[in-house]
């Protein structure tokens, strides 16, 4: 199932790195989507800004999803992966909605319902990047990805999704929770330690 999602991503951002008409069609912009093109809702998670885009999002993918397709098997993780890509981009046109000309592309909201998934799923799991060899535990590495999003956000100054991560984190973490309830009481800390990122946002308002 990973491996699908991959190449059919692939496939399909090399397509719109190449196709302006084609990029334009099926990215995400919000007046078009208020017009009725719904299916932009899916059809932008699966083009990319440029190859750091693309490669940024496909590596984050690959390294968080084996651990919720090893515990959860692939039916669950396909429903965390187009439920979130899915939220990230209706959160994003409710944020957006007074703004016809905005657009976004990227598989944003899926792959932070992901991380999100797998944070919570198993936060002890370590991480150890080239630029940073210290092993480094998942639940930061996921506080840091929403603040990125968030500044990226506030910045508004590119055509990535930095909306989306923050609905498909929503999205991620209430699922896996919805799957495995007994999260919110053996790992209370973790819920209320990941979710602080989101009332920064809404206090800076």
């Amino acid at each position: 199932m990973l491996f699908i999602i991959i190449i059919t991503t692939l496939i399909i951002s090399i397509r719109g790195f190449k196709n302006l008409s084609f990029f334009n069609k099926y990215k995400f912009n919000v007046g078009s989507i208020m017009k009725g093109d719904n299916y932009r809702m899916f059809s932008s998670g699966f083009l990319h800004v440029d190859y750091n885009h693309l490669f940024f999002n496909l590596f984050t993918l690959f390294v968080f999803s084996s651990s919720i397709l090893n515990q959860l098997g692939e039916i669950y993780y396909l429903g965390i992966y187009i439920v979130s890509l899915y939220f990230g981009n209706y959160y994003t046109l409710k944020h957006y909605k007074n703004q016809n000309f905005y657009s976004a592309v990227g598989a944003s909201g899926a792959v932070s319902g992901i991380v999100y998934s797998s944070i919570l799923l198993f936060p002890e799991m370590k991480l150890v990047f080239i630029f940073f060899p210290i092993p480094l535990p998942s639940y930061v590495f996921g506080i840091g990805y929403i603040l990125y999003s968030i500044y990226g956000m506030k910045k508004n100054n590119d055509n990535i999704g930095h909306t989306a991560h923050l609905g498909g984190a929503i999205s991620g973490t209430l699922i896996t929770i919805l799957i495995e309830p007994s999260i919110i009481v053996n790992q209370t800390w973790l819920v209320v330690f990941l979710i602080f990122p989101f009332l920064f946002l809404y206090k800076r308002k």
